[in-house]
């Protein structure tokens, strides 16, 4: 069966053209530097978000984590949203990996105010450990784009206290894309910056980190510690190259498909959404519990040939991609509405 895949846009596929790349990529040993397709996505990543340097690297987490290790000297601490996913979904790396402490913030869907980040800038105390980096993302995992004029204040503070931010920009160019800007309006407030090959940019593996030509050199190294130094590894960038190149401008049928979903199941009494909150491609809502227990609903979506995740902190998520058309989000409606109406 070919399933409609709501559970992420981590579950993309490579397009044709992405595989032919890949069967076509002239490689190197990349740890040696020598990997020419390697080298070709790492300059090209840097220059499309505006920054001197950029380093392939495994994953969105994977790269995240490297920037907290290179920023960071163990014992530092990181100053960050209480619902970001470096502090909520990547397994507490960042005692394990970085050695560092960890700050949340309570945000405002996602944002978190500026004045609030600076009181909490450590001072010089024989009984604190010491600010070492403040980290943002957008658009945020809630599917929320944060606000250039709240990544500018934080910046500032940042600047003024002499303290670097990393962006965790796994859909950078969905907040781009939601805001119409070039993806250099939004990554000229950090000082490094992780961002997705894979998800909606639809490469089977790989993401960036990019930052000051000084920065990236001590992240090659320390991506040699993590066990992050591929060898021929241009057969995964030449899919990289296609994804920046080519997919970021299908994004915004994956937000506009979105939207069309939000508004379409929020017509269905009992169902919950704020439309306002859709701002990419993601979908979260809840359901009135006489109307349907959301525990069961993923089983049953299974049986009709869609795959979703159960709920998370009482939400359903449902996740557009690039391979998810509007004739199937109208499938996912009618299955809806055939599930409740049978209970």
């Amino acid at each position: 069966m070919n399933f409609i895949d709501l559970r992420s846009d981590t579950v993309t596929k490579p397009t044709e053209k992405m595989r032919k790349a890949m069967y076509e990529a002239e490689v190197g040993d990349d740890v040696y530097g020598d990997d020419p397709t390697v080298n070709e996505l790492e300059s090209y990543a840097a220059e499309l978000v505006g920054k001197e340097a950029s380093l392939f690297v495994p994953s969105g987490t994977f790269g995240n984590q490297l920037s907290l290790f290179t920023h960071c000297t163990r014992g530092n601490e990181v100053i960050l949203g209480e619902d970001c996913h470096i502090l909520m979904h990547e397994v507490g790396a960042p005692a394990v990996i970085a050695g560092v402490q960890l700050r949340p913030i309570k945000s405002n869907k996602g944002e978190i105010d500026p004045l609030e980040i600076e009181k909490r800038i450590r001072g010089v105390d024989i009984h604190f450990p010491e600010t070492g980096l403040i980290c943002v993302e957008n658009a945020h995992s809630n599917g929320r784009v944060i606000s250039l004029e709240n990544m500018r204040e934080i910046y500032t503070i940042a600047r003024n206290h002499n303290l670097p931010v990393h962006l965790d920009g796994a859909r950078l160019f969905n907040a781009a894309a939601y805001l119409n800007v070039d993806p250099k309006e939004i990554t000229q407030y950090c000082s490094s910056v992780m961002f997705c090959l894979s998800k909606g940019l639809c490469a089977p593996v790989g993401s960036m980190v990019a930052g000051s030509k000084d920065f990236i050199e001590k992240a090659r190294k320390k991506r040699k510690i993590m066990g992050g130094g591929l060898r021929q590894a241009g057969i995964l960038a030449a899919a990289g190259l296609v994804a920046l190149k080519d997919m970021r401008k299908y994004l915004m049928e994956d937000h506009q498909n979105a939207l069309y979903l939000g508004e379409e199941l929020s017509k269905i009494p009992g169902i919950n959404i704020n439309l306002d909150d859709i701002n990419i491609n993601m979908v979260f809502f809840n359901m009135n519990d006489e109307l349907y227990d959301m525990n069961n609903l993923a089983k049953e979506f299974y049986k009709k040939g869609i795959k979703i995740n159960g709920p998370e902190n009482g939400e359903l998520r449902f996740v557009t991609n690039y391979w998810i058309k509007r004739k199937d989000i109208d499938y996912i409606i009618n299955t809806m509405k055939e599930i409740l109406n049978r209970k």
